[in-house]
């Protein structure tokens, strides 16, 4: 009986070791020496800031900036999740309603079946840091209008659009997507005497 508690509580040594100390530093210590910029967060600096990951959404909601994906949870990473609200709810269709009508009333949008599931759905995580192409060029006008840009930055920023597009994962996972905070960092670049104002 003894030798078989040895034995049990040697192996409870052995791969406490093994999978909660020297498994988590190896892959720590790969991870910082392949991959840096992916295993510290992804974190985007400006100015000497940290002001987001691109692997978390924020919100904009200003005229002036590309809008993110709806979010249940404020866009707060701690406790990400959905509404968990069902297709009968009158919560989520009133939210839905809403969010459908001010998305074409700012976009102006005539149709309003156009505008795009994901700007009227939060995501299962409410983190969803990327818009589809076709929901930032639903936008364009708009803040070609806010932002008094000419032709020129217009141009500049339907290229930026095109050139920011990520392809789905291994060419079939997922759909074409655009990090949101990229764009608008981008945005602010083409016209840099805006004042910042998510």
């Amino acid at each position: 009986m003894k030798t078989q508690i040895f034995i049990a509580l040697k192996f409870l040594l052995i791969m406490t070791l093994l999978t909660g100390l020297i498994y988590p530093l190896l892959m720590t210590g790969v991870a910082q020496l392949s991959y840096p910029y992916k295993a510290n967060g992804s974190l985007i600096i400006k100015d000497g800031k940290i002001i987001g990951s691109e692997l978390i959404g924020q919100k904009f909601d200003s005229s002036t900036y590309f809008w993110s994906r709806p979010s249940a949870t404020g866009y707060d990473a701690i406790p990400s999740g959905g509404s968990n609200l069902g297709p009968t709810s009158k919560t989520l269709k009133a939210l839905v309603s809403s969010r459908r009508i001010l998305f074409a009333k700012m976009n102006s949008i005539d149709n309003m079946t156009e505008v795009p599931e994901e700007m009227i759905f939060a995501s299962g995580s409410g983190l969803d840091p990327q818009i589809s192409p076709r929901s930032a060029m639903m936008q364009v006008e708009r803040i070609v209008k806010a932002r008094h840009l000419d032709n020129n930055m217009k141009n500049i920023l339907l290229k930026k659009i095109n050139d920011l597009t990520e392809d789905p994962q291994l060419s079939f996972l997922g759909e074409p997507r655009i990090n949101v905070l990229l764009l608008n960092l981008e945005l602010d670049k083409i016209d840099g005497n805006l004042t910042n104002n998510k």
